[in-house]
C-alpha cells in the first residue's frame, strides 16, 4: 500500500506504509521525542502513526541497525541512550565525510537540487531573523543536511551521513538548553548553501568541515 506522506521534516513524495513508519519513529528518536532509554511499545506506536505492527516491526529493524534503539533478551525495546563518549567517534567520520559530500553536492546537484537548497537557504535567513524555537532549528538543520547528501546524488554516502547526522543531532538536543548560538550555527548552513549552489567544490568542502568541527567544539564547550 502506497500513501502520500508529509515527514516532520516536511518532504512531501508517496511512501510505503513501512517507510512512512520508519520515518516519523526515526524522528521521534533523533528529536529526543522519545526519551533515551524509553521502552518502544509497538501497538502503541502503531496506532500513533495510524499503521499496523506489521510497518512498525520493519521499522524497528532498521532502526536498531542504525543505532537507534536497541533489544535486550527477555527485556524488550528501547531507544538508545545518548552516550557523549560516542562524539569524537562520530565526529571523526563525519569530518572526513562531510567535506566529500558538500564537494560532491557542488559538483553534482541537479537543477532540482539546486532550487530546493536555496528555498532552504531562503528559510534560513528567516529563521534566524524570526526567533524561531531550538525544535525548529534543528528541524531545519537535519534538512539542509539531508538535502546536501541527496544532492551527492550517491546513496551509499548519503546512507551513512544519514545515520551518522542523526546521531549527532540526538547529542545536540541533548544539550540544547546549555548552547547560546543554536540560531548561528544553523545560519553556518548559508554560505555553505551557497557554495554548492554556485558549484564551488573546495569551499564547499571547507564551510562543511567547519561547520562539523563547530559543532563539536560547541558540544564539549556545553557539557
Amino acid at each position: 500500500m502506497q500513501q502520500v506522506a508529509t515527514d516532520p521534516m516536511g518532504e512531501v513524495e508517496e511512501l510505503s506504509l513501512a517507510e512512512r513508519a520508519y520515518r516519523a519513529i526515526r524522528d521521534r528518536l533523533v528529536m529526543l521525542e522519545i526519551r533515551p532509554g524509553a521502552p518502544i511499545n509497538e501497538e502503541q506506536l502503531g496506532q500513533s502513526l495510524g499503521v499496523g505492527r506489521t510497518p512498525v516491526r520493519e521499522a524497528l529493524k532498521r532502526l536498531q541497525y542504525e543505532r537507534l534503539i536497541t533489544t535486550y533478551p527477555r527485556r524488550g525495546t528501547f531507544a538508545t541512550d545518548v552516550n557523549i563518549t560516542d562524539l569524537a567517534h562520530i565526529s571523526e567520520v563525519r569530518q572526513e565525510l562531510e567535506p566529500l559530500a558538500a564537494a560532491q553536492a557542488a559538483r553534482r546537484a541537479t537543477a532540482a537540487d539546486r532550487a530546493s537548497l536555496t528555498a532552504l537557504g531562503r528559510e534560513l535567513e528567516g529563521a534566524g531573523s524570526s526567533g524561531q524555537d531550538a525544535a525548529g532549528l534543528m528541524r531545519l538543520d537535519l534538512q539542509v543536511h539531508r538535502a546536501i547528501y541527496a544532492a551527492t546524488h550517491n546513496p551509499y554516502l548519503e546512507d551513512t551521513l544519514v545515520r551518522h547526522d542523526n546521531l549527532a543531532t540526538r547529542i545536540w538536543c541533548l544539550f540544547v538548553d546549555r548552547l547560546s548560538d543554536m540560531a548561528g550555527h544553523v545560519g553556518e548552513h548559508g554560505p555553505l548553501i551557497e557554495a554548492i549552489v554556485g558549484g564551488d567544490p573546495d569551499r564547499a568542502a571547507q564551510l562543511a568541515r567547519s561547520h562539523v568541527e563547530g559543532f563539536e567544539r560547541a558540544i564539549r564547550e556545553a557539557i
